[in-house]
């Protein structure tokens, strides 16, 4: 009459009936106020309501047995359903659990007016993890409601073996679980659960991501090529993978039936390319070792660069190993395979490497640099010309001797003047100016004469004149 809405009442007069043990009749109120969710996916347990009533249902112990509705049950009864009260399949026979009225009521509101997510924690929550398995896949439900209701459960109370052991069971091929697997390392990753990650993907058997996983473990946190000394054992894990994945590839290709949807792809060249990288970031990694225990090693970078980056980082890679030897030799070979092996730009690595040995005033260094570069069999012609040009920025620091010695190095006379220029050392640029053809003579000098001129050297300026 007063126009209120009864839902509440109906909610409360089925919750007697619950108290009372009247199943029959609680049901039937119910069914006036309770109503499906509209979408069984959304990521909840449904409506308060329907959550109370489950609530009621798991924490209430009451002797009624399916098999009779007799309220005065014997006390043989009483006793089986205290016993399976736990709801626990590992304490009883299979399909014990199934005995128990009120896991059946429980069963009989979920399906009725829970959503998925409910349903699958229901069976978690009671050890029916193969239950929760199966319903997952009748749905069809999303991967969210799996991670949430079945995957971080499991891995959260230690069940993630028996949880893999289930999915293989269930399908030995793993492919009905593709998207759901594949949900769950990207999840773990954005959590940076990364040990629980590889221990997923060597279940999927996914060896190019587990060496991925494996190139995280070796290059994360490491401030030093010692601590990477110490966890070369991801390096050989991340051969491993990849070898395998090698054989898997050549095994199936005859067979045309090669389903792996879910797992990473690569072609056998790029595997093979990337054992290689792994193989020369082990020769690095044993090289700079060996520099920074015995005390060779001079840089200090903040970042530790591996070959595992981009090209940039590949090239610092090569400058690390040049500097860090005894000398620029020794180095030099497994540097110099890094540049072929990721045809990197050798002239820009070879003139880092020079302006860092103009900084540490190592200049004979420059020298045997260049005696490498030479003999390395694929510089171009102006490579050595070029390495020293771009260490001139620094001329002011560099001693008058030394100076000249590189200078004097350079196989063109035109960069030995452009040089000479660059460091104000005017007369000797005039010097080699005028052993030049005589057009090309002109014009140097001229050029000469006019920096002379702006810099104020009058007797550069007057023999420049003199000449001409």
């Amino acid at each position: 009459k007063s126009g209120l809405d009864p839902g509440g009442a109906w909610h409360a007069w089925g919750m007697a009936c619950l108290k009372a043990g009247n199943l029959n009749s609680a049901r039937e109120k119910f069914n006036r106020c309770l109503k499906p969710p509209m979408d069984l996916n959304q990521l909840n347990h449904g409506s308060r309501l329907v959550q109370d009533v489950i609530q009621y249902l798991e924490s209430t112990v009451k002797p009624v047995l399916i098999a009779d509705d007799d309220y005065f049950a014997t006390l043989r009864e009483l006793e089986a359903t205290v016993r399976t009260r736990s709801l626990s399949l590992e304490m009883m026979g299979e399909g014990k659990i199934q005995h128990n009225s009120y896991y059946q009521e429980c069963l009989f509101y979920l399906h009725s007016y829970g959503t998925n997510l409910a349903i699958i924690s229901f069976y978690m929550r009671h050890d029916c993890m193969r239950e929760a398995l199966l319903h997952l896949l009748n749905k069809e439900s999303p991967s969210e409601v799996f991670i949430e209701g079945i995957f971080i459960p499991s891995y959260e109370s230690g069940k993630l073996h028996m949880l893999e052991n289930l999915l293989e069971t269930i399908d030995p091929g793993l492919e009905s679980w593709g998207v759901y697997l594949i949900a769950a390392c990207k999840y773990l990753q954005r959590k940076n659960y990364y040990h629980i990650l590889y221990e997923l993907q060597q279940f999927m058997k996914d060896h190019v991501r587990a060496a991925m996983t494996c190139i995280r473990f070796f290059t994360h946190g490491a401030k030093s090529y010692t601590e990477l000394g110490g966890k070369q054992t991801w390096l050989l894990k991340i051969k491993d993978h990849l070898k395998v994945y090698l054989q898997e590839v050549s095994r199936s290709s005859g067979r045309k039936k090669m389903t792996f949807t879910f797992r990473k792809k690569m072609s056998a060249t790029d595997v093979s390319r990337h054992i290689n990288t792994v193989d020369l970031q082990m020769e690095v990694t044993k090289f700079l070792h060996q520099c920074e225990s015995s005390g060779t090693s001079q840089m200090t970078d903040s970042s530790l660069p591996t070959l595992f980056g981009n090209n940039n980082m590949k090239m610092d890679v090569a400058c690390k190993v040049i500097l860090e030897g005894k000398n620029i030799e020794e180095g030099f070979g497994i540097a110099f395979r890094v540049l072929q092996d990721f045809q990197l730009e050798a002239t820009e690595v070879y003139s880092k490497v020079a302006k860092q040995l103009v900084k540490q005033q190592k200049y004979s260094e420059i020298r045997q640099l260049l005696k490498c570069v030479n003999e390395s069999g694929v510089a171009a012609k102006n490579d050595g010309d070029n390495i020293i040009l771009n260490c001139l920025n620094e001329f002011k620091n560099i001693p008058a001797e030394d100076l000249d010695n590189l200078i004097q190095d350079m196989e063109s006379d035109e960069n030995k003047i452009q040089a000479y220029m660059k460091c104000n050392k005017l007369r000797s640029a005039y010097l080699v100016s005028v052993r030049q053809d005589r057009a090309r003579a002109v014009q140097l000098v001229q050029h000469v004469r006019q920096l002379a001129e702006s810099s104020g050297d009058d007797v550069v300026k007057a023999i420049c004149a003199q000449w001409l």
